[in-house]
């Protein structure tokens, strides 16, 4: 079953691991600015960012921001950027995250290019940061 975010809904197929989206979310970021520093409190990387919306209580939390560092570290050139919700409303509600952990892989020029809801796996986060980096390539060439 497909969320609205185009993800698996947890359940759907192994609890509590969710594909990033397959489709691109488009060039635009869900608001009316690409996501920077600024918005974000953090430099982006140099070819992509996996930026996870967090909250205090939340256990998947935990196991996502272990996911994304790890991956982070694996990959050159990609940052890891973990936002806690409760602090940033006015970012939440403006790019429509309904729940944690929600994982936004951005791009290096900061469009949104995958979006997941629930606790994604680490080959899906590989794959997607894969497909954002050769989105980029494409979009370069």
């Amino acid at each position: 079953m497909r969320g609205q975010d185009g993800g698996l809904r947890p359940g759907a197929s192994q609890p509590g691991a969710v594909p990033l989206g397959t489709e691109p979310l488009g060039t635009e970021p869900l608001g009316t600015e690409l996501l920077g520093a600024e918005l974000l409190g953090a430099e982006l990387g140099e070819r992509a960012t996996l930026v996870q919306f967090s909250s205090a209580f939340c256990q998947p939390c935990r196991a996502t921001r272990r996911t994304l560092a790890e991956v982070a570290g694996m990959v050159e050139g990609v940052a890891h950027v973990e936002i806690d919700a409760e602090r940033h409303l006015e970012l939440v509600r403006e790019l429509g995250i309904v729940r944690t952990p929600t994982v936004l892989v951005v791009d290096a020029g900061g469009r949104i290019v995958r979006r997941a809801t629930g606790q994604p796996r680490k080959a899906d986060v590989i794959a997607a940061l894969g497909a954002a980096v050769r989105d980029e390539e494409a979009r370069d060439a």
